[in-house]
């Protein structure tokens, strides 16, 4: 029953984090970063990232942890760093393997793929990623359970 509370609150922090993400990303896709959709997507995730931790921190995983916040804010940004990598890696091979961008195609399919493989494709398969990596890591329910989990790989 905890787990599926927690699941449903994640997913909740998720949703918001998610408009955040994107309103940063097409924001500054649409003035600023128009001929740079990676680094629009890379200043969206950061900004989204930090308010997950403070919503996830509070809300999701309230009753979990026992760490120094400042130890557990570090695992909490190390273990997003390498969710947004995750997050980017489905739009990067879009734009740079598969080459799905202006001037191979029109700026509709560039504008479509990259929201397909950047904001669902990605954003989903870092969230699984962060879910379990939160849950074990981050706000552990048994601290010393998880200090074993990390000594023995």
């Amino acid at each position: 029953m905890i787990l599926h509370r927690e699941k449903l609150k994640f997913a909740a922090v998720g949703a918001i984090t998610w408009f955040i993400d994107t309103g940063v990303v097409y924001a500054t896709k649409l003035t600023v970063l128009g001929e740079k959709p990676l680094t629009a997507r890379l200043l969206g995730v950061l900004i989204a990232t930090v308010a997950s931790y403070v919503l996830n921190r509070e809300w999701s995983f309230r009753t979990r942890g026992g760490r120094q916040r400042s130890h557990e804010a570090a695992l909490f940004f190390a273990i997003s760093a390498l969710g947004i990598g995750v997050t980017m890696l489905p739009q990067a091979i879009s734009l740079y393997l598969f080459d799905i961008r202006v001037p191979h195609v029109g700026p509709v399919t560039q504008a479509v793929a990259n929201f397909i493989t950047g904001q669902i494709l990605g954003v989903l398969l870092a969230m699984v990623f962060r879910f379990w990596a939160f849950r074990r890591y981050v706000f552990p329910d048994d601290l010393q359970e998880a200090e074993l989990h990390s000594i023995q790989g």
